[in-house]
């Protein structure tokens, strides 16, 4: 029996949905064809990926499942479900970045369980999830997030603006959130999908908690987890450097997409 071949739709041509439509279009992920891509303007879509060697179909959102064997979402979180749905009711592999308005969505999970459809998160730009995913099969006592951006990559989140709280002028670091993943995904949600993806590997989203810090300080985003359970306990950080259309999300956030698409057809693949 032969590879499989998987057909991609990209939702989004932002900073991360167009480095993904990109590397697919060139063929670094093997067994991997780009065949349509959607965006908020459609034209501007068709422009951005003329150039492509094989330019994909500009779609509406709604219509990417119908096309795909694999529906990347890159799109803001208000329009998460309208990428999501079609595609696990049509039993299609949907690999979200909105992880947290996956949150307020989970009846998608049974909609994939019913029509065979499935739902993999990237790690993004966390680390050792696989980590978290081991320790999970036995006892997680408790899970912790320290997330730290430079002010401009929190600027205009909902939480911040709603509770009138100024980033910008700030000449040191400061905390901003304090609460579970479940809360910090609603308080900022084009900054935390971490705090999502982390609680979906771990025990959940009332039971991780969160930090979240405005640093003047730092030029990356840095992502420290601690855990401990019954296998051992685990520290980890890694500092992101910006995207450089998106200060909000990291470079590696694409990076991530890539290879969880690579893992998908590789005859060899290591970690958990």
């Amino acid at each position: 029996m032969g590879t499989m071949t998987y057909k991609v739709a990209v939702a989004g041509l932002g900073a991360i949905g167009m480095r993904v439509a990109q590397a697919i279009d060139r063929g670094q992920i093997a067994d991997m064809t780009l065949v349509a891509v959607s965006a908020g303007d459609r034209e501007r879509g068709r422009q951005r990926v003329a150039a492509f060697q094989s330019p994909p179909d500009v779609l509406e959102l709604e219509e990417l499942a119908a096309h795909a064997d694999i529906v990347v979402e890159c799109v803001p979180a208000a329009v998460f479900r309208q990428v999501a749905e079609p595609a696990v009711a049509a039993g299609r592999i949907l690999m979200p970045l909105s992880v947290g308005a996956l949150l307020n969505h989970m009846d998608l999970v049974a909609t994939a369980k019913a029509n065979g459809g499935r739902i993999i998160v990237p790690t993004g730009a966390l680390i050792g999830l696989d980590t978290v995913r081991a320790m999970a099969i036995g006892e997680i006592h408790s899970v912790r997030l320290e997330t730290r951006k430079p002010p401009a990559g929190l600027s205009g989140a909902p939480y911040l603006v709603e509770n009138r709280i100024d980033v910008d002028g700030l000449t040191g670091p400061a905390c901003v959130f304090r609460g579970t993943a479940r809360e910090a995904a609603k308080a900022f949600p084009a900054n935390v999908n971490v705090a999502a993806a982390l609680a979906l590997a771990g025990i959940g989203p009332d039971r991780t908690q969160v930090e979240v810090w405005a640093d003047p300080t730092i030029d990356r985003n840095r992502q420290s987890v601690t855990i401990s359970s019954d296998s051992g306990d685990a520290s980890m950080t890694i500092a992101n450097i910006p995207s450089a259309d998106n200060p909000r999300t990291g470079r590696i956030v694409a990076n991530s997409v890539l290879a969880t698409l690579a893992r998908m057809t590789a005859p060899l693949v290591s970690g958990s």
